[in-house]
């Protein structure tokens, strides 16, 4: 028998609190959100959406709890990860400090008069939504502890009689949660655009992500 509807009301409740605690998530899908506006803001939210898709798989067939138990792989993906977000924060910062202002530190190649003119081509649009995708996705997937916080919570919510149709109903509930909720913060962080096409305030924005990428990476560094 399916777990019950209140179960699954109870959990997905859990898993947007989840999914609404500050971190890199959040300063990424912000960032592309407010400096490329909202396709590329939910480019970015797709990613951690799939990234979040690929811990709830490797934590329901098993792979999370084996992590779990293994400190050493477990600290070195969590070392990767702090590096690719110290990595994200140093290029931002360095966008910070360009005179190209439309530079998104992530390879794209758009400037701040296209952004403005309109005149980027349908490629180059693209180039900006996958460049999001990546980063969103490479970001999720190198975070460890939201597979072990998966592990801890889906045994609150099944039962020694639950089957994988349990388990994987919960994943995809995890995964919509976490689809929302960024949605959400990249469509209202999106109609924010106009005031980021001003050069003083791209470069704030550039900076501020950019500090607060490196902080999240020394403090994952330090704490895992």
């Amino acid at each position: 028998m399916m777990i019950g509807f209140e179960v699954v009301a109870a959990y997905a409740g859990v898993a947007l609190l989840g999914a609404m605690s500050p971190g890199p998530d959040f300063a990424l899908v912000s960032r592309f959100a407010a400096l490329r506006g909202r396709p590329a803001g939910l480019g970015a939210a797709a990613g951690v959406a799939a990234g979040m898709a690929v811990n709830t798989v490797a934590a329901v067939v098993g792979v999370g709890a084996a992590l779990a138990a293994s400190p050493t792989v477990f600290r070195a993906i969590t070392l990767a990860g702090a590096a690719y977000l110290c990595y994200l924060g140093v290029r931002s910062l360095l966008a910070a400090r360009t005179t190209d202002t439309g530079a998104l530190a992530d390879g794209d190649s758009g400037t701040e008069r296209d952004a403005g003119s309109g005149a980027r081509s349908g490629s180059g649009r693209n180039d900006v939504r996958w460049a999001a995708f990546r980063q969103g996705l490479i970001t999720n997937v190198l975070n460890p502890k939201s597979i072990v916080f998966l592990v801890a919570l889906l045994p609150q919510f099944l039962t020694d009689r639950s089957t994988w149709a349990d388990k994987s109903l919960l994943g995809v509930v995890t995964v919509l949660m976490v689809l929302l909720w960024f949605t959400a913060v990249s469509l209202a962080v999106g109609s924010f655009q106009a005031f980021f096409r001003r050069p003083a305030a791209r470069r704030a924005l550039h900076a501020a992500t950019g500090l607060v990428l490196i902080a999240l990476a020394l403090v994952i560094v330090l704490t895992s």
